[in-house]
This record gives C-alpha cells, structure tokens and sequence, in this order.
C-alpha cells in the first residue's frame, strides 16, 4: 500500500489507524480493472475517499461495519479485545 501511495505521490490526511488500508483492498478487489484502472488511479481514490470534505474521521471502519451488519456477518469483539 505504502508503495502504491508514495509512487503516486499521493499523501493522505486523515488515514486513522488502517483505513488506508481497508479501502485500497476495498477499491482493488471491488473496482479495479473496471472504473480504477491504475494504481496511481487507485492512491487517488483513496486519498479522495478519506480527505474528502464530507468525510468524518472513521468512514472507512464505518463502511466496514455496516457492510457486515448487512450482511449479518456477527463481529465476536469480546474475543478480539
């Protein structure tokens, strides 16, 4: 990940603990190939998903949840803490 982001010379501001990450593995297995062609179209969308102005801190984890709460994926957190 880092890789891709520093050769698209693309800098994230609010990249809180692994959103960066959870979104560059979302965006590469969901759109890329199709509307993310690159990777450094790839470290833009990712940049534009968690700078953007509209955002708030903690989208990413956000998404993830609601994705797994949709799909009735149960998140044992007493296991993980």
């Amino acid at each position: 990940m880092e890789t891709i982001l520093k050769n698209a010379q693309v800098e994230i501001e609010n990249d809180i603990l692994y959103d960066a990450l959870y979104v560059i593995n979302m965006a590469k297995a969901d759109f890329f190939g199709s509307s993310i062609t690159t990777d450094n179209a790839l470290a833009k969308f990712v940049k534009d998903y968690l700078d953007d102005e509209d955002g708030y801190d903690g989208i990413a984890f956000n998404r993830f949840l609601a994705d797994c709460a949709r799909k009735g994926v149960v998140i044992r957190w007493d296991k993980m803490i």
